[in-house]
């Protein structure tokens, strides 16, 4: 490959790289977002901050409704969606299914926690998790405060990880 074409390249990756949001940062301001619910209902970060029960939010990113690892987070977060809710947490998960994808993976792990439909991919952009040229989110988790402030953010594959980083960030934060 000449040098041109290798700096060609190299430039080409470097503005999709710049275009795409970054991951927002701890201490930055989590971006607002409006959205639909698993029943098609409107929903907004900042209605759900201003909630008086609402202390912070765990936001969490996977790929995949019905998946083997998105299901394992799943459930791990609805086993403990009660005691993350005694501390003020409210538990949103994300992903590009729809609304009617989410509707049967709430029915079929029993899920007791809102999952926001993202099929359109621009939740996922404002918090620059999506795979570059794909209709998928990397699983990422969010701890947000109720003043709208990333407290947390925890990138892995494993999603046996997030829950215990994210109770870890919740007990600094908000104990």
């Amino acid at each position: 490959m000449s040098r041109m074409r290798i700096f060609i390249t190299l430039m080409c990756l470097g503005a999709i790289t710049a275009s795409a949001a970054d991951v927002p940062k701890v201490g930055a301001a989590a971006p607002g977002i409006q959205c639909h619910d698993q029943a098609n209902k409107p929903w907004s970060l900042a209605d759900t901050l201003e909630r008086h029960d609402v202390k912070a939010m765990l936001l969490y990113f996977y790929p995949k409704d019905d998946t083997p690892g998105c299901t394992r987070q799943a459930i791990t977060l609805r086993d403990n969606v009660g005691t993350l809710g005694q501390t003020g947490v409210q538990v949103v998960g994300v992903s590009f299914d729809t609304a009617a994808s989410h509707q049967r993976f709430i029915k079929k792990c029993q899920l007791n926690f809102t999952l926001l439909a993202d099929p359109k991919g621009k939740v996922a952009d404002a918090y620059g998790v999506r795979i570059p040229k794909r209709a998928i989110a990397r699983r990422v988790s969010f701890l947000i405060s109720k003043d709208g402030k990333i407290l947390a953010v925890f990138e892995n594959r494993n999603p046996a990880q997030h829950l215990p980083k994210m109770q870890a960030a919740i007990k600094a934060h908000l104990h």
